[in-house]
Formats: C-alpha cells, sequence, structure tokens
C-alpha cells in the first residue's frame, strides 16, 4: 500500500516509528491485516467514552448484536490489538509455521506497530482495550471459514499478562481470539491494511476506510449511498451531521489509498488513488513466480510484495517491461538483500 504523502498528511497522526518495518512482529515482514467480517459489518463502537448501548445490526440477511460489558463496548482502536494478532498469525501462515488461537505477544511492539505511544498511560489504556474485548459479547450469522453459524462469543476469548517489569507494567500477553475469528484467519478471509490506517485519528475516518478497502479493493473506483454508508459504518450519528462529516473527510483528503468525493444523488464515490495516475497497467505475472518470491523471501507476503512491486513500477514512469516475472522477481532479490 503507498504511503500518504506529505502535503495530504495533516490532520494525521505523527509517524511515531518512521524507520520500523512494515510491521513490528518477531516474524519477517509481516503487515496489517484485518478480517473481511468485521470490515463489512459494524462490530465496534465509534465512541471515544464509554459505551454501554446495545447494538443491533441487520443487512442482506446478515444479523449482528453486540453487548457491552460494565467498561463499555469494545472500540474501533481497541480493534489494533485484533489486527496485531491476525497479522502475526498471517506471517506465519504464509511461512509455513504451526498456529493456535493463542498468540503472545510484547505489549511494546504491539504499541509501536500500531503506531502508539509508549508511555506508562498507553500501557494503562492498553489493559483497559484487552478488557473491553473480552467483554464485548457478539451473537451474530456473519460466515467466517465458509461456515454459518449464529453464535454468542466474546471478540477474545480471554487474555493474561505472561511477564511484567517490576513496576507490574505487562511486558508479554497471551491473547486467545475467539473461534469465530480464528476460522478467518485460517481461511485467509483478511486483507491488507494501509499502516497510514494507524495514523487517522477519528474513528469514523478508520472506519470509513475499512468499508472502502473492503468494497473498493483494487477496483479503480466503487459508490454507495450515504443512507448505506451510515448503516455499515455503525455511527450513532443523525443522516445530517453524519454527511458533514463524510463532507469534512472529503475536504481533508488524507484517507489512505481511497479518495472520496460526493455525487449528485445523495451518492459518495470512493476512488483508487492509484488509479488516478493514467496509463498501462504492469503486466499480469505468471502463475509460479510467486512461490518463487516465497522461496527468495521466506515468511513474507507475496501478495503484498506484488502489489509493492507494481506501485514501484508505476512511481518509476511505467517502464515497458520485457518480462514483467523477471522485474518483479529483481525486486524481491533486492529487498531480501536488503534484509
Amino acid at each position: 500500500m503507498a504511503r500518504i504523502e506529505a502535503g495530504r498528511g495533516q490532520g494525521l497522526l505523527p509517524d511515531r516509528y518512521p524507520t520500523a518495518d512494515f510491521f513490528v512482529c518477531d516474524i519477517f515482514d509481516a503487515i496489517p491485516k484485518d478480517d473481511l467480517a468485521t470490515m463489512e459489518h459494524p462490530v465496534f463502537s465509534l465512541a471515544t467514552r464509554p459505551d454501554r448501548r446495545i447494538l443491533s445490526y441487520a443487512h442482506n440477511g446478515v444479523e449482528v448484536t453486540v453487548v457491552p460489558s460494565m467498561r463499555g463496548l469494545a472500540t474501533i482502536h481497541d480493534k489494533d490489538i485484533l489486527i496485531f494478532c491476525i497479522s502475526q498469525l498471517m506471517a506465519a501462515l504464509n511461512a509455513g509455521r504451526a498456529v493456535s488461537r493463542t498468540v503472545t505477544l510484547k505489549a511494546h511492539d504491539l504499541l509501536v506497530a500500531t503506531n502508539r505511544e509508549t508511555s506508562g498511560d498507553s500501557y494503562r489504556r492498553l489493559r483497559e482495550a484487552f478488557e473491553r474485548l473480552a467483554g464485548t459479547r457478539i451473537t451474530t450469522n456473519m460466515e467466517t471459514g465458509g461456515q454459518e453459524v449464529t453464535t454468542g462469543f466474546g471478540l477474545i476469548e480471554g487474555w493474561e499478562i505472561v511477564r511484567r517489569t517490576r513496576g507490574g507494567r505487562m511486558v508479554s500477553v497471551a491473547v486467545t481470539l475467539s473461534d469465530w475469528l480464528y476460522r478467518a484467519v485460517l481461511s485467509k478471509a483478511v486483507l491488507t491494511l494501509s499502516r497510514d490506517y494507524f495514523r487517522l485519528r477519528k474513528p469514523l475516518e478508520r472506519r470509513i476506510y475499512e468499508i472502502a478497502r473492503k468494497h473498493c479493493g483494487r477496483q479503480p473506483a466503487w459508490r454507495v449511498s450515504v443512507d448505506l454508508l451510515l448503516k455499515k459504518s455503525g455511527s450513532s450519528s443523525p443522516r445530517r451531521v453524519f454527511r458533514r462529516m463524510l463532507r469534512d473527510m472529503i475536504a481533508a483528503d488524507h484517507l489512505p489509498d481511497y479518495e472520496m468525493a460526493e455525487e449528485p444523488g445523495d451518492m459518495i464515490r470512493f476512488t483508487l488513488r492509484d488509479a488516478l495516475i493514467e496509463g498501462p497497467a504492469a503486466p499480469p505475472l505468471s502463475a509460479g513466480v510467486l512461490e518463487q518470491a516465497r522461496t527468495l523471501l521466506p515468511g513474507a507476503d507475496v501478495y503484498a510484495l506484488e502489489a509493492d512491486w507494481r506501485g514501484f513500477w508505476a512511481a518509476s514512469g511505467r517502464p515497458r517491461l520485457r518480462s514483467a516475472d523477471a522485474a518483479f522477481l529483481g525486486f524481491v532479490r533486492a529487498r531480501a538483500r536488503r534484509g
């Protein structure tokens, strides 16, 4: 995914760790991944204060009820923990390593990877996020891993501080994902996110990016009515307020990957930023070249590598390629040499 350009960076959180790898994990080149089901349907609260409402959503046969704990609903910022866990699991699967529902993570790595500060207060907020994720209960018939089962579950089944500092601050944490979310990972029902997702300040901006990433994807454009976008966002704002917030987002123009525009008929258009550059597309790669890339760079997400290569090719002026396969493998070898 292309990074947000400097001219459109205003209003975003600073990139606190610009020299870090795409994602700080114990597995090379693990990059942000999100599950398709919660990208499409609203599960997380967009509130910035404790939200103790019971949320209900129904669309095209999918029903979701979200019940808070005494600490409130899990928020869209709490979801960073799940994105981190999903990303580690996907990196392990791509590397052919064994995985389980329980992920042991370093709290500092999670904070750095999700562009958060590493102050003492950040660790306290992280603990509160674990509690909200474990306490929030969901009942839904959303399909994951090819199964549609009406079931109730927590976003995480449990969590445990494995190691602390002498001062009591968490060092490592074991997180057990719900079986529902784990099935999504095993079936690879996930999408790559831009790392700049973690620089979006406002909960609604994060939610709108998720929806665009799920529905627009790599298409040149996607259109949706304001009414449907309001429903899918999970926002509790009145329609007129929601429309004004969308207009503010359009004016700010700092959504990763996508440009937003308002169209007649109360419609919003999302345009893939790469598609704004006119010119020929890079030739397709052959079926076996991705497997060769896996051999050259074990553990890497080859689909993300392909996207990076295509972005590099476009930024280089879209030169004519004698062999797209050879050019791509040369790019991968260079990435491997850099380590």
